[in-house]
Order: C-alpha cells, then sequence, then structure tokens
C-alpha cells in the first residue's frame, strides 16, 4: 500500500514537474513611447500583467527607442529560444519580419502592423471605428462647434484615427468645423509632453473647446492643457478618463491589451496561430468608455446618440472610411 501510495506521489510530482518545464518563455518588446505611456504600450503591459497573474507565467520586457534597437533586442530574445515575442507598435514591422526570417521557429506577435511569415501574427485595429464614436461625443459636447485633433506622429495610422474622429463630429453637425495638428514626424513625436500642450493650447486660443489625443505621451500635455483651459480632452488607447476627472470627456480605447493577453495565452494552451487579424467595434477592439470619472460630462441622451451610432457601425449601416485605403478623408 504505502508503494503504491509513494509510485502515484512521484507520478503526480512528475507531471507538475513536466507541466511547469512546458511553460512557454515570453517576451514583449515596447516601442519608443515605454511601458508607462499610460496609453499604447501600458495598454500591452497590462495585458501581459493580467496573464502572468492569471497563470503565473513570467515574461521578458525590453524597450526600443528605434528600429535598429527593435531589431538587434528581437534577434537577442529570438537567440534565447524564445518561443513567443509581442512587438508592439508599427515601427517593429521591418525588423520583426527580418527576424522572424531567421528564427522560424520563434513566433512573434506584431501590434499595428502586418509583416509577412508563417511565424507572424499581425493584430490590427480599426481605430476609424472607435475614433468615430468620440466624434459624435465631441460633436455633443461641443458648445462652440469647433473640435479639434492633436496627433503624435504624422503617419497614416494617426491621420486614421484623425478622418475617423472627423466623421463622427460631421455625423452630428455638417458644419462643425475640425482642427488638426501633429507633434512632429519622428518618433520623438510621442514624448514630448510639451508640444502636445502648446498645440492644445493654440487651438483652444481658436476656439476649440473639446480635443482628441492621440499622441502617446504627447498627449499627456494636451489633456493637461485641457485641463487648465477648463475645456475637454479625449484619451486614447487606454482609459484615460481618470488622469484629469472632469475634463476628460471619454476615452476611445484601443484593446492592445486584450491582443496581448489572447497571444500569451494561445502560445500556452497551443492554440497560437500565424495570419492578419483586424480587430473592431464588432470584436471588441475598440471601443468607447463611460465610467465613474466621466460620467457626468456624458448625458444619456449622448450616450445613446453613441452608443446608436456603435450599433449601425457593427449591424453595418455605417461604414466609416478608412484613411489607409486611399490616403485622403471624406470630409
Amino acid at each position: 500500500m504505502k508503494l503504491k501510495q509513494l509510485s502515484v506521489t512521484m507520478a503526480a510530482l512528475f507531471v507538475a514537474a513536466s507541466a511547469q518545464a512546458a511553460d512557454p518563455k515570453l517576451a514583449i518588446v515596447y516601442d519608443a513611447g515605454g511601458k508607462f505611456d499610460k496609453s499604447f504600450n501600458q495598454s500591452a503591459f497590462e495585458g501581459a500583467e493580467r496573464f502572468k497573474k492569471e497563470t503565473k507565467i513570467d515574461y521578458i520586457e525590453a524597450q526600443a527607442a528605434s528600429d535598429t534597437q527593435a531589431e538587434q533586442m528581437l534577434r537577442s530574445l529570438a537567440r534565447k529560444k524564445t518561443d513567443l515575442i509581442a512587438a508592439v507598435g508599427f515601427s517593429q514591422s521591418q525588423a520583426v519580419a527580418k527576424v522572424a526570417r531567421e528564427f522560424p521557429k520563434t513566433r512573434f506577435v506584431l501590434i499595428d502592423a502586418i509583416a509577412k511569415g508563417n511565424n507572424v501574427n499581425s493584430v490590427l485595429f480599426k481605430e476609424e471605428e472607435g475614433s468615430y464614436l468620440v466624434g459624435v461625443a465631441a460633436a455633443l459636447a461641443s458648445k462652440s462647434k469647433k473640435v479639434g485633433f492633436v496627433g503624435g506622429m504624422d503617419i497614416p495610422l494617426i491621420r486614421t484615427f484623425n478622418c475617423g474622429y472627423a466623421q463622427g463630429a460631421k455625423s452630428v453637425d455638417p458644419k462643425i468645423e475640425t482642427f488638426s495638428n501633429m507633434v512632429g514626424t519622428t518618433a520623438a513625436a510621442w514624448n514630448n509632453p510639451a508640444k502636445g500642450g502648446e498645440l492644445a493650447r493654440a487651438q483652444f486660443d481658436r476656439g476649440v473647446d473639446v480635443i482628441f489625443a492621440v499622441a502617446g505621451g504627447s498627449g499627456m500635455g494636451t489633456l493637461q492643457t485641457a485641463k487648465e483651459k477648463g475645456k475637454l480632452a479625449i484619451g486614447v488607447d487606454s482609459n484615460q478618463n481618470y488622469i484629469h476627472p472632469g475634463f476628460v470627456l471619454t476615452s476611445m480605447v484601443k484593446r492592445v491589451d486584450n491582443a496581448i493577453y489572447e497571444a500569451f495565452m494561445q502560445q500556452k494552451n497551443g492554440t497560437w496561430k500565424p495570419g492578419v487579424v483586424y480587430k473592431g467595434l464588432k470584436e471588441g477592439g475598440v471601443d468607447w468608455v463611460v465610467d465613474k470619472d466621466n460620467r457626468k460630462l456624458v448625458t444619456p441622451a449622448m450616450e445613446k446618440r453613441v452608443n446608436e451610432a456603435k450599433s449601425n457601425i457593427i449591424n453595418g449601416k455605417v461604414k466609416v472610411h478608412d484613411y489607409r485605403t486611399n490616403s485622403t478623408c471624406p470630409v
């Protein structure tokens, strides 16, 4: 009897040890914004942390300040026989494509861009759909009938946010005025809150009373300036309503956290697949947020109108133009 119990115990220990040994080796590489940008990268970090909390499986972190550095970091992680590497941001697309070819046994998840390869899963979002919703909210909240946009790096992705936002605002009032500025044309544009605040101040001085900030760390300057001016801002990527309660009308959330969480979990469960995935309102990839921090700013009528627009996009009654399809915006 004792020998039988000992055998069962040893078998159980062997199974446990095997399971532990099978834990995937995971890594995440943030872009120039850094994991504490309170926006895009932080959302990715939160997804990785949720996975870690649920599974007790840790992961390696790195931050790439440039495209060259991203390639070096990805290659270094692949050489360590990392099973899955999550690359956060379009700027890492070329690096992922190159390193993925060199290390076919390592899997890659690329956020916000497409890289070809049988070991690459590219996750993109329909930013225009979420931006349309906050454009509707901005137009309904604006008293001056002038709404603004402050983008980070001037690239098609950020113009997509701007175009979706303008379409949403114009759907409420075709005569509403829209203003737009970009922080810069290099990766430094994501980390310049002073410039983000300066651009917002100029727009507020021209009569704008709601600004959508899509600028990573630079957007913090826009949100701060909205508070100083007693105006409204709209957050992006992560829920930023809490940053300046009463001055952040809403946030257009982009569920990068879910994308990272799902990729890590798929690797753990053996269900990971390569390919390209698009996540919009229907897929839960983007949305707008109403919570305790902005509840007083969003009237029941405004919430109803925005949610009607959301339903119409999901069921196909409203088609939001994606700037990236032809590099133009219809409004």
